[in-house]
Formats: structure tokens, sequence, C-alpha cells
């Protein structure tokens, strides 16, 4: 289920907010842990146990890094600093297996048979092995929809009580809403559980939160809708097409950069006001990326959730920037290498994390500052444009042979195929030309949704309410609908 879809906005979404208001605070959480089981499960109920595993396991070995068994009545100790004993080391340790297991096991294993198979192919076109040595009959797995991104989550909670930035929880229910909760379940934000610890126990309700929270929601799924789906198409067509030209390679790789920052930053703005519905703050996951002007500023505009917890999980205890020039630059190749195969599980994902990787550390070389740093703001911002235009080449491509085609073709390398010429007639139609001209106007030129929704006025009330029944029009008459990181 998504929350740009009929059944989500119609049916789940009224009937879940008339259940979590019409319930006394006692119930609340216990009440979203239903929904948040029942909307995960919509697609497969299995993916439930997957989940409910990797709750369990965190919530008991939380407890025990506190010094308390999960089955005791003693009070959970608030924040514990003093040196921790064999036993917490080694719960911190099966918290951690666990999660990277699952997700090891469920997103890459596939990745992994894949990548053999490769592998003893080309030993057998060497003679080397036989052609029919391979693993095409080997179980396949599904991928659970979100498992990137709540196993991380999850396991931040365990890394935050062994380091005693905070108190374990004692009450299950709690964990398990933490965990689960349906707003940001399957594409973030991604929760630090310090970020939400004192709002699982108490949090406020009001009108002007909810005004909100649907100005937040309304303003997502016009992004989505009305700007993402469009771009998506296009980006479609170019990138499946057999052949592009120059003009339309560089316009099916910009219109999939507006595509997969409004999908994803108008889903995380929809998730922030479906969070503000029921009480909660979700922290800010985009601020407007494309106007960076640098690689490393861009990360920090990027997924800003992400950033932080690779870089608070992942970069400063690998000792971040602390060991010397040649230590830094190792840390930042291993942070990004894994950021990508986070993304997914293919080898053009592994490229895209190397290329933004190579970047960050050539401008760590020059203390900090892109190769463009001389030059005026515009011209900044548009290299830096570029740079990530590259990078979405592989993130997009379907596999590496894919990608470095059409590469070639950015670079007017190579002579397109007479069908090439074909495309125009799709790619330039009116509709799909004015949707790309205001994505980019909205990208370069438009406030953000964070900014708008701050200090809601009737205005920006109006407008909003305008954009939702747009959207909502629009919505039930595309019947191209996707979502890039429901799968991650």
């Amino acid at each position: 289920m998504v929350f740009s879809s009929h059944l989500f906005i119609f049916y789940f979404l009224p009937l879940a907010l008339a259940a979590y208001y019409a319930l006394p605070w006692r119930l609340k959480n216990l009440t979203l842990v239903v929904l948040s089981y029942l909307f995960y499960g919509w697609a497969n109920p299995a993916f439930v146990l997957v989940m409910l595993f990797s709750t369990a396991v965190d919530y008991a070995c939380g407890l025990t890094i506190a010094g308390h068994k999960p089955w005791s009545r003693d009070p959970v100790q608030t924040v514990e600093t003093t040196p921790r004993s064999r036993r917490q080391r080694m719960a911190l340790t099966v918290s951690m297996v666990s999660n990277l297991s699952l997700l090891a096991f469920f997103k890459y294993f596939n990745f992994g048979v894949d990548s053999l198979d490769a592998m003893l192919a080309a030993l057998a076109r060497w003679g080397l092995t036989s052609p029919d040595f391979g693993f095409d009959n080997v179980l396949r797995v599904t991928l659970p929809l979100g498992i990137s991104f709540y196993t991380f989550q999850s396991m931040s909670y365990t890394l935050d009580v062994y380091r005693g930035r905070s108190a374990a929880l004692r009450n299950p229910i709690d964990f398990a809403c933490f965990v689960s909760m349906f707003p940001q379940l399957v594409a973030g934000p991604i929760l630090r559980f310090n970020e939400v610890a004192e709002q699982l126990r108490h949090r406020t309700h009001s009108l002007a939160k909810a005004a909100r929270g649907f100005a937040f929601f309304a303003l997502g799924l016009a992004k989505k809708v009305l700007l993402a789906n469009p771009c998506g198409k296009l980006a479609d067509t170019t990138f499946e097409a057999a052949s592009v030209t120059f003009i339309d390679a560089w316009y099916g790789v910009c219109a999939y950069a507006f595509q997969i920052y409004f999908d994803f930053s108008g889903y995380s703005d929809m998730a922030i006001g479906l969070g503000l519905l029921l009480g909660f703050h979700f922290p800010k996951n985009f601020d407007s990326p494309y106007r960076s002007q640098s690689i490393t500023e861009f990360w920090r505009r990027w997924h800003m959730s992400l950033s932080r917890w690779l870089r608070d999980y992942l970069y400063i205890p690998l000792g971040g920037n602390r060991r010397g020039n040649g230590r830094t630059y190792v840390n930042l190749a291993i942070v990004m290498l894994l950021g990508g195969l986070w993304h997914g599980a293919a080898w053009t994902f592994v490229i895209w994390g190397a290329i933004h990787g190579l970047l960050l550390a050539a401008e760590r070389l020059r203390g900090g500052e892109a190769a463009t740093s001389r030059l005026p703001q515009p011209l900044r911002v548009a290299l830096t444009f570029v740079l990530v235009l590259v990078s979405w080449v592989f993130f997009r491509a379907a596999d590496l042979e894919v990608a470095l085609g059409y590469l070639g073709s950015m670079m007017g390398i190579g002579q397109p195929r007479p069908e090439a010429a074909l495309l125009g007639g799709l790619l330039y139609q009116p509709y799909y030309l004015a949707t790309f001209v205001i994505a980019a106007l909205v990208t370069w030129g438009a406030p953000q949704t964070w900014d708008v929704c701050h200090r809601l006025t009737w205005p920006k009330a109006g407008l909003s309410l305008i954009l939702f029944w747009v959207a909502l029009v629009a919505m039930e008459t595309q019947g191209y609908n996707p979502f890039i990181y429901f799968i991650f």
C-alpha cells in the first residue's frame, strides 16, 4: 500500500484516523501498532513476521544492555554511561548481527546468486568450468518492503541505549510503535530513537498541528502525482529505448533526477504530514539538494536522515576524519560504497556509491571545497547538478551495459540508430514539456514544503487544498504511479 493510492487515501487513512482519535490515550500506541501491521502486511502478511522478529530481538537486547531482564518488573534505568559488561556487549552484538543478517539475506541473496552465475558464465567462456554449472534453479528470495529503513531504525535504538544516549523502553508496545509506525515505515525518514522517545510517551494533538499535517500531505501528494509521475514516464521512455540521441539522453536523465527527487521528497512530506496528524514531529529529510554547490553540500541536503545515520553509526565509528587524510578517504569510500549497496543490490548501485565517494574524497583533498569553488554560484550549482546527473545514470539503469551505453549517448559517442528519432514524438509532447519546465521551476525557484508549512496561513492552506484536489483527480486518471524507494 502506498500513500498515493485510492485505497490509502479514501479508505485506510480515514478509518485509521477515526480509530486513533476515538480511542483513549492509553490505547493510541497500540492502535498505531495494529494499523501499521495492517498497512505493512497488506501486500504480503509474511513480511510482518520479519519485522516482528527484528522488533522482538532489539526490544530484548535494549533491556539487556540497560541491565535488566526482559521479563523483570524492575524499573528501567534512564541512561547509563558506565563501562559495559560482557553481557551487554553480547546483547549489542546479537542486535547488530540479527538485523544485518536479515538485511543481507533478504536484500542480497539474489544479488549474490546472480553475481556467482555471471562469474561462472565468464569462466565457462574461458573453458574453466562446465557451461551447465550454475545456480539458475536456486530458490529466489522476495524482498520485504522497506526492510532497509526499519532495520536501520531499529538498530539505532540499541546503539543509542548502548552508548548511553537513550533510556531503554520497558513497554513493548511503545517500542513496536517506534519500529512499525506506518507514516515512515517503508520509506523514511529514518527515525532516530532519541528523536521520538519522549513523543512515544507524551505528545499533543491540536487543530493547528493537524492543519499543518494536512498541508504537508497535500503538497507531498502533489509533488508525487503531478511532477514525479510524468517525469518518471519520460525517464522510463529514454532509459528503456534501444538508442537515444544526445539531447534526448540529457533530457531523460534530467527527467529522472526530477522524478526521484519529487518522488522521494514528496513521500517524505506525506510521511511528515501523517506524523503531525498523529501528534508526532518527524525530522526534515530534504533541503533543496539540487541547489547544492558541491557534492559535500548535496549529501547534507539529500535524504538527510540517511546521511546522518551513516555519519553517526558508520563514518564516525570508523574514525571519521580523526586519523589522517588517508584514513578519511578510506572511510568515505567505505561509507559511500555501503550506502550504494543499501539503496539496491546491484553493481550499478555500487558504482553509484563509488562515484559519490570519489567526489567527496576529492573535495576533502581540497580542504572541503569543490573544484568549482571559485566559479560564480549559479555555475557551481549547475556543475554539481551535472555530476549528480552522471551518477543517477547508474542508479537508474537496469544494468551496467545499459548505463555505459546511456552515458555514451550523453557524451555524444557513437551514432544513434535511425529509430531514435521517433522518440521525439513521445518525449516532447506539450504535457510532458510543461511538466518538465514546472519541475525545474519548483526545484530551483519555489520554497520548500517545510518552509511553506512551518507557518501555515489561510492562503497557504487554500493552495494546499487546491493542489490536493488536482492531485486526486490526476491520481485517478493516471495509469503510471510507481514509487522508487518503496522497494528499498
